[in-house]
């Protein structure tokens, strides 16, 4: 089934899921197994990131947030590093006139401490450039930690605390949200990982609680729209009960009538 036919059987279908989070692994193994640099799989993955926010807006998808670059990620060789900040900084020149022009918000977002200056300033203005923009909210987690986001929201609040804006009994889930980075942002409906490996890998932990996940076989370079429409089909079937049991919610609505 082409992107056409798929496209039109989940707009059938309807509930879409109105954020998407993706775990984009595989751009090294594409590269060693056309042995080349495992920054030209890197390079190879741009395109990848074309088609699911094309995609995404296709399918109507509201949010779409891409694990970019992870805090961990630091710890591999500079060269590879370097590399990857500069293929943030290319995509960033190349493509932030066609997302203003598709109407996409990008928003970066993660501990940018140890990012670099040039970097930093092309981030600024991709978000500046493409702020306002109403069709698609495009996060990009960008040295991004799951653990450390809830540290970082825990402090602020501690902070708060001993600023005598608030009190330790206010400390609740809603407040701990408010304090993430992803703080306004609804949680996943949806999360796919690319490469077939079943982990998370520290991303968005707190957020994903009761996201329903899709491990596609996929090395993320040949990740295509067609894949992103099969697993948003494939989420359609699903029944997601947040802690209840299938059809609880028409039990307790016959309860109460």
């Amino acid at each position: 089934m082409g992107s056409s036919e798929l496209l039109a059987k989940i707009k059938h279908g309807g509930n879409i899921p109105k954020h998407i989070a993706i775990i984009m692994d595989g751009n090294g193994r594409w590269a060693e197994n056309r042995k080349l640099p495992r920054t030209e799989g890197h390079r190879a993955g741009m395109k990848a990131v074309r088609e699911v926010i094309e995609g995404s807006m296709e399918a109507g998808v509201e949010v779409l947030t891409l694990f970019a670059f992870s805090k961990e990620n630091w710890k591999r060789p500079r060269l590879e590093t370097d590399a990857l900040m500069g293929l943030l900084r290319l995509y960033i020149r190349k493509e932030k006139r066609k997302l203003q022009e598709k109407g996409v918000e990008v928003h970066v977002l993660g501990d940018l401490t140890d990012v670099g200056k040039n970097t930093r300033e092309a981030i600024s203005e991709i978000v500046d450039e493409t702020s306002g923009g109403g069709n698609l909210r495009l996060n990009l987690m960008l040295s991004y930690s799951g653990r450390d986001d809830v540290v970082q929201a825990c402090r602020v609040f501690t902070e708060e605390v001993l600023q005598g804006e608030l009190e330790l009994a206010d400390l609740n889930e809603e407040v701990l949200s408010h304090r993430l980075f992803t703080s306004g942002i609804p949680d996943p409906d949806l999360l796919i990982r690319t490469s077939g490996e079943f982990r998370v890998s520290n991303f968005m932990l707190w957020q994903i609680a009761y996201t329903e996940l899709s491990i596609v076989d996929t090395l993320w370079p040949e990740f295509s729209r067609e894949h992103l429409f099969e697993a948003i089909s494939n989420y359609q079937l699903r029944d997601r009960r947040f802690g209840m049991i299938s059809g609880q919610d028409d039990l307790d609505i016959g309860r109460i009538n």
